[in-house]
């Protein structure tokens, strides 16, 4: 019961206080709206206007963040740390909204922190004009600020898509937001266009998102569209360098905007003292008053493309920036593709117009009303005087005037706070000389307000003033995917000679060529080996090649070169049962190296038969670690071997039988576990025991023991030797001449 009871009040907890809390997060902090800012960038900019700082001399931030406490409850810290990242300084946005003096820290660097708030100075760029335009005639509604002691907009009258054109990032409760950043230039002419017609492919005009730190963006079309389309996709972006070949160094001048100056030099130290990367002497950042600057200075001959290309794969000097165009409108929070973003976002403008036209007609109607009660009192002046002078009460007098002229109360207040010297003809013929202009400028403010055609066209006017003022050239140079390396695996792998050593233990060792040639120098090449064991085999390779193990249970390992460590001579090796979790009964045979799976395997059997199986057999596309039925079991394995063409081969069968064949006769099995074909016939129960390469026996007439397999070989003679016979094998035959 009690347990039940407490469920009940979590969850009642949840619904009073964690509800509206994620609801307020979501509205009121941690989302972009229309106008592409926060509340908290919102308030901060008001504030900054209402303190005169958009014409006025710069003051000190500080000042700055204690008015901006009137709108947003946040401390001083929280503020302020919103308003260097608006400022010219910091470099965060690709058109700065404060124009600031002193040290505001870098967004590309977290070391480089910014000073106190006593100690910089900021106001308003000009680009802000288009912020605030003219916001005093109701474009936007106001609302009370927390404490209901003064008022502030809801939004910002922003004259272009801001929302589009200044990177915007904010995790709320549940969701989260990242708006990258377009170029000006492109924003206001992709809703030109917009404006003009609605079924307009804006990527004609919206190349791709142009970022405040420059950099390159890999242009995949497809990705890009999803991000127009969807608001959610991915982009990549990575540094630029150049190469300085006097100095024989790296300099890198711009980043990924996602990443910092600190993670890329971590990353890059961190691989140069694990090994990975090997042409680093040294780092350096040399960020200074100029900008952003990390220099490497590279060994002797090394590719300084090939370099950066591994960088890019493997620090955050190649990063992405995820979209997710989650903005706020009226209140409730959606996903936008670009289109639609820009499409609310001339929603949003329309309607300000409008307001701006209708605030404007009122204004001038009024202004009009009153000069039209003047002019009636231009056709008897005299009468006007009359009236006032023989008024006995002050308080009669708009009455008065409104009974002897026919004009309303506020007219008659008009006329009544005309100073005496003012009631002459000629005062009273300027002032209501402008009412036939003033008519005019209502009837096209009305046209204007009637027409969504002549709203459109105040709109584009106002984007191609903005675009001319401030546009800028693109920052983030564009890069077609198709002109990008695709950068493997393989590539970021330094290739190397080496020499790979099997032994009778099941050790294995990868020893570089040049680790072996410094232990022969040194007199230290002995290999270090347990008690007992030896080395059964050893091949030249290289450190980009596979290597192919093959056990006694009919299995293939299969291992990257490169993901053996290497080793050196005093070192016991890689035990392979634990490497390759072997079974413990089970042992390698044999091994071979391959780069391209190029020639074939011959395996020759105890029945006599041989099969030859392709290379490519072994090759497969994804990354298995071991192939079954790698060879055949239906007899047991005499040899083995890889070769690259085919040669003479000399089989020696268990009743002294010579049989020299080359490989050409025995044709091609795609399937690893084929018999193959009959090579050595049996004879009275006799086996194949051995097979010899043509360089390891003594025959003084070869073509002696040739034969078309199959065959049954001919009795070796007394004058031919085996170097290294087997035991079961009696070299000669008494009977044999």
């Amino acid at each position: 019961m009690e347990s039940n009871l407490t469920h009940l009040n979590v969850i009642e907890t949840l619904e009073k206080n964690y509800m509206p809390y994620s609801m307020s997060v979501i509205i009121s902090r941690a989302l972009p709206e229309i106008d592409g800012l926060k509340p908290s960038h919102r308030k901060l900019l008001y504030t900054m206007f209402k303190m005169g700082l958009l014409k006025g001399a710069k003051t000190k931030s500080a000042n700055i963040v204690g008015q901006t406490m009137k709108l947003n409850p946040h401390g001083d810290a929280a503020i302020y740390e919103t308003m260097v990242r608006l400022t010219r300084g910091n470099e965060a946005l690709l058109h700065p909204l404060i124009d600031s003096k002193g040290n505001f820290g870098k967004n590309y660097s977290k070391e480089m922190a910014y000073a106190a708030p006593r100690y910089t100075e900021a106001k308003l760029e000009t680009i802000c004009e288009e912020f605030f335009k003219d916001i005093n005639k109701n474009t936007v509604d106001f609302v009370p600020n927390y404490d209901n002691t003064v008022q502030e907009p809801k939004l910002l009258p922003t004259t272009f898509p801001n929302i589009l054109v200044n990177p915007n990032m904010g995790i709320a409760v549940g969701m989260a937001s990242s708006i990258c950043s377009f170029n000006l230039q492109e924003v206001c002419q992709a809703t030109i266009e917009f404006l003009k017609d609605v079924e307009v492919d804006i990527t004609q005009y919206l190349k791709a998102p142009d970022f405040p730190s420059g950099g390159q963006l890999i242009l995949n079309k497809n990705e890009l569209k999803q991000i127009y389309e969807t608001g959610r996709g991915t982009v990549y972006l990575r540094g630029k360098y150049n190469y300085d070949k006097s100095n024989n160094c790296i300099d890198i001048y711009e980043i990924p905007y996602t990443t910092t100056t600190e993670a890329i030099i971590e990353k890059i130290i961190e691989l140069v003292k694990g090994g990975k990367i090997k042409d680093v002497s040294d780092i350096r950042d040399e960020t200074d008053k100029e900008g952003l600057k990390i220099t490497l200075d590279l060994k002797r001959n090394t590719d300084p493309e090939h370099l950066m290309n591994r960088l890019y794969k493997l620090t955050p000097l190649q990063d992405t920036f995820s979209c997710n165009f989650n903005i706020l409108i009226n209140g409730k929070p959606r996903v936008l593709g670009v289109k639609e973003i820009i499409k609310e976002w001339t929603i949003f403008r329309i309607d300000c117009i409008k307001r701006q036209l209708a605030f404007d007609i009122q204004q001038k109607n009024e202004r009009l009303h009153l000069l039209k009660g003047l002019e009636k009192i231009l056709l008897d002046i005299d009468k006007a005087v009359k009236i006032v002078k023989d008024t006995k009460k002050d308080k009669e007098v708009v009455p008065n005037l409104m009974k002897g002229f026919e004009v309303d109360e506020l007219q008659a207040e008009f006329i009544a706070d005309i100073k005496l010297r003012n009631f002459n003809q000629e005062y009273i013929l300027n002032k209501t000389k402008d009412i036939t202009a003033l008519e005019k400028e209502i009837k096209k403010l009305e046209d204007t307000l009637q027409s969504e055609g002549k709203i459109n066209k105040v709109i584009i006017k106002e984007l191609q003033e903005v675009s001319k003022k401030y546009g800028t050239p693109r920052k983030t140079e564009i890069v077609l995917e198709k002109h990008v390396e695709v950068i493997t695996e393989e590539l970021l792998i330094e290739d190397y000679n080496v020499k790979i050593f099997l032994t009778n233990e099941q050790y294995l060792k990868k020893i570089s060529i040049a680790s072996l040639q410094a232990s022969i120098r040194s007199n230290n090449y002995e290999h270090k080996l347990k008690d007992n064991d030896f080395i059964i085999q050893e091949l030249d390779s290289t450190n980009k090649s596979d290597l192919l193990l093959f056990s006694d249970k009919y299995i293939v390992y299969k291992v990257r070169s490169y993901e053996l460590e290497d080793k050196k001579t005093s070192s016991l090796g890689d035990y392979l049962r634990n490497l390759l979790s072997m079974d413990e009964e089970e042992n390698i045979i044999y091994m071979t190296t391959t780069e391209d799976y190029s020639g074939e395997m011959i395996f020759c059997y105890e029945n006599g038969k041989c099969a030859k199986i392709p290379m490519e057999s072994y090759q497969t596309k994804t990354k298995r670690k071991q192939l079954a039925n790698a060879y055949s079991s239906s007899s047991k394995l005499v040899y083995l071997e890889h070769i690259q063409e085919d040669k003479d081969l000399v089989a020696i069968s268990s009743i002294n039988k010579v049989l020299i064949f080359n490989t050409e006769e025995i044709p091609p099995k795609t399937t690893r576990s084929s018999n193959g074909v009959q090579v050595l016939k049996s004879k009275k129960g006799s086996t194949l025991t051995t097979i010899k390469n043509l360089d390891e026996v003594i025959f003084k007439n070869e073509d002696y023991y040739r034969g078309k397999i199959p065959a049954i070989g001919t009795f070796l003679k007394k004058e031919d030797h085996i170097e290294k016979p087997y035991e079961n094998l009696s070299l000669f035959d008494e009977n044999n001449e």
